[in-house]
């Protein structure tokens, strides 16, 4: 009986282990970008990359916080302005 080693086609195994798909690469590597980008050089690729995700979800959270209050002033600001202040005429 002669016997044989098994072809690399029969060993088809699922992950056994917790990684990425493919598909959630790009919403990794996006949420990063946006990190860095948004952190004006406060953190740099690897230190945000090798970032625990509880944390990097707090920056995240927080800098998102800061960018709708920002908005939310600017939107207030700008409506101060349209309303016109009742124009006051001098005596005569």
């Amino acid at each position: 009986m002669k016997t044989e080693a098994p072809s690399q086609q029969g060993f088809q195994l699922d992950r056994t282990f917790f990684g990425l798909d493919i598909k959630d690469k790009p919403r990794l590597h996006d949420s990063l970008f946006d990190l860095l980008w948004a952190g004006e050089g406060r953190w740099d690729w690897n230190t945000l990359y090798h970032m625990p995700i509880w944390m990097r979800t707090f920056w995240i959270n927080k800098l998102n916080k800061m960018y709708d209050d920002r908005k939310m002033a600017q939107q207030k600001a700008q409506q101060r302005k349209s309303t016109p202040d009742k124009v006051i005429k001098p005596p005569m």
